[in-house]
């Protein structure tokens, strides 16, 4: 049992999804938290990272840390994602155990499930059908961590449990003008639009497409959350080899929905136009988030707030048009 004196270990504490978690342990009480930075802690090395659990012995980890990108970086370095994303999390998953650490939580991504999943997507969805080809890698390296977890479950009655976030935004996304995912590239140009004045901000697609987001803070809650539940609690809402927890809204809306959502948070005034010649790339992907609202944990900022606060954080850090 977890208590505010517990040691946790929260890897990739400078990413946007571990530095939340961090400020939600912090702001519960829980304040022996241990963190390495890369320069201090490569996780692809396995010597450095079974002298770090020797030397540390956290009670829990909280595995955030992965190489991440949108598409065009996905689709440009698909060994380096499955290869460093399965190092990371055999690396921490097995120093863990090693060292006799018995509870971990490892986040994954909504990409494990398959690309033309039923919708909203369940849980046992996972492995009935192909992958959305342009991040198969990445997603490969997340199925395998859920097992990982899973397998030391089953072998060695450790407590590891998996939750699979739907799409994130907030403060300290990466706001890159090709790396970056929708609503933290959508928002970096509708800004620039609107500094520029321009009379119009281009979307791919047709605007149809229907996604599903997740504010960060959100996503930190129902993670601490899940790693906090009592392993009886746990284990009564999942299963052996189907253990894994979705965690989103329920909630979706079209991309248009979105473009007209962020204009009005930015203050834009001119036309959005749909590039309907660029991909829709799949219709719908939308969570079923029942097994966590089964848990005693459901999503509180709603869209407009939260990109409402991401604005503002962005402004704060990149308000004039140049390149980050």
């Amino acid at each position: 049992m977890l208590n505010r004196n517990s040691k946790i270990y929260v890897a990739g504490h400078r990413g946007m999804v571990g530095g939340a978690i961090v400020r939600r342990l912090h702001a519960l009480g829980y304040t022996n938290l241990v963190t390495r930075a890369h320069s201090e802690l490569d996780l692809c090395n396995q010597a450095a990272v079974e002298a770090f659990f020797d030397s540390e012995k956290p009670e829990a980890v909280v595995l955030a840390a992965a190489k991440v990108g949108g598409i065009h970086a996905n689709n440009t370095y698909p060994a380096d994602f499955i290869m460093d994303n399965l190092l990371m999390e055999c690396n921490v998953i097995r120093g863990a155990h090693h060292f006799g650490c018995q509870r971990l939580l490892f986040l994954g991504s909504s990409c494990i499930y398959p690309k033309l999943a039923q919708q909203p997507m369940r849980e046992d969805a996972l492995l009935t059908g192909n992958l959305e080809s342009t991040n198969e890698p990445y997603a490969v390296a997340k199925i395998a961590g859920i097992k990982l977890c899973e397998s030391y479950n089953r072998q060695y009655g450790r407590d590891y449990r998996s939750v699979m976030p739907t799409n994130l935004y907030g403060e300290n996304d990466n706001f890159h003008p090709e790396n970056s995912h929708v609503i933290p590239a959508m928002m970096r140009r509708f800004h620039e639009a609107k500094l520029r004045g321009d009379e119009e901000v281009v979307v791919w697609g047709t605007g149809t497409p229907m996604r599903e987001f997740l504010h960060v803070d959100d996503m930190a809650a129902a993670s601490v959350h899940v790693l906090l539940l009592d392993k009886a609690t746990y284990d009564v809402n999942t299963q052996p080899m189907l253990s894994h927890i979705n965690v989103g809204t329920g909630v979706d809306c079209t991309i248009a929905e979105l473009a007209s959502t962020m204009a009005r948070v930015i203050g834009y005034q001119g036309r959005v136009v749909f590039d309907t010649t660029k991909p829709d790339g799949t219709p719908r992907k939308l969570m079923d988030v029942e097994r966590l609202a089964a848990l005693g944990w459901r999503y509180s900022i709603p869209l407009e707030v939260g990109l409402a606060r991401t604005y503002a954080w962005y402004v704060n850090h990149y308000g004039e048009v140049r390149q980050i």
